[in-house]
């Protein structure tokens, strides 16, 4: 079993262990749901952030697949939530999930592998982990916890899937001109506690799209609070491709964007090279929007509202998105 796989199902299921516990209390459901009938709501869960144009493109996002979830027998509403820096917030879609009397929330978090935030932000605040010092910390950070009526199930992260390889092969493939002299950078958040599978992540992304083109050489950098946000980490990263090839192309495996990673992060790490607009090719995008992802969104929700017993299903690597 790849360790990125196992690590995940380790960390929910101990999670869920410890859902017996709760230091909140919903409100009554104002709706009632027939005993056995299934009732979903799915919340397509992302980080947040004060941009504006970060966010934009996770509601739309949603905007894109609500159509096709609505459609899955069972599913009766589909939410955005934003972890902090935004609204609504976790505890909000809860909430009105709970008020529309759901039996069952789907939590699709749109976050790239393991980290601190799946591992414990997440369960602790929907109620599947009780740690009072990290109950705590969210207090400090004004992240509300909301233990909803309904029954919960946390999805795993995209690295579930090979989305992310197929993400970065065609956008890869789209500013490539020459592979043979090409080097392959991937810029990433990045996480201090969990560095081994983050790298391990990007590593077999890199790989993947080395094989498919020719590339024969790929790095990674870190744009996040590992590398204290700035953009010292992308210009040594291209500055080591560039020592045994002709041209760097640069994708940065961040869901969404915003001014602050793609343009003074990463852009000033691309301009700091030397002739970077002949030696670098860069394009400030992100993996949103993505079609195999919308795809691979429709297809959990539907594996889980057809499982008997309300359990969520052992996922399937979704189909190519047309």
């Amino acid at each position: 079993m790849p360790i990125l796989t196992f690590v995940y199902r380790f960390c929910l299921a101990a999670a869920i262990l410890v859902h017996t516990v709760s230091c909140s209390h919903p409100p009554e459901k104002t709706s009632e749901t027939p005993l056995g009938e299934k009732k979903i709501g799915v919340l397509l869960l992302n980080h947040g952030s004060r941009s504006e144009q970060w966010r934009k493109k996770l509601l739309e996002l949603e905007q894109r697949v609500t159509e096709e979830l609505l459609a899955i027998e069972g599913v009766h509403d589909v939410e955005t939530a934003f972890m902090e820096h935004a609204r609504p917030s976790i505890a909000d879609g809860l909430r009105t999930f709970d008020s529309e009397g759901c039996s069952d929330i789907v939590v699709i978090p749109i976050f790239l592998t393991i980290g601190t935030h799946m591992f414990d932000d997440i369960p602790t605040i929907i109620g599947l982990k009780t740690n009072p010092s990290s109950i705590e910390k969210l207090k400090l950070a004004n992240i509300e916890r909301y233990v909803p009526n309904a029954k919960v199930h946390l999805t795993p992260p995209l690295d579930y899937s090979d989305l992310l390889k197929k993400n970065a092969l065609r956008r890869t493939r789209a500013l490539s001109v020459s592979p043979g002299q090409e080097g392959l950078l991937l810029v990433g958040y990045g996480s201090t506690t969990f560095d081994r599978q983050w790298t391990a992540l990007f590593d077999k992304v890199g790989s993947s799209v080395a094989n498919e083109t020719g590339i024969t050489e790929y790095a990674t950098a870190w744009c996040g609070h590992i590398s204290r946000y700035r953009p010292d980490s992308t210009t040594a990263a291209i500055s080591r491709l560039l020592e045994r090839k002709e041209r760097a192309i640069v994708i940065p495996l961040l869901v969404s964007e915003s001014r602050l990673f793609q343009t003074d992060i990463i852009g000033k790490g691309v301009e700091a090279i030397e002739n970077h607009r002949k030696r670098v090719r860069y394009k400030p995008d992100a993996i949103l929007p993505d079609s195999f992802l919308e795809r691979w969104i429709v297809e959990t929700v539907a594996g889980h509202a057809e499982a008997s017993g309300g359990d969520l299903p052992k996922q399937k690597k979704p189909r190519e998105a047309e």
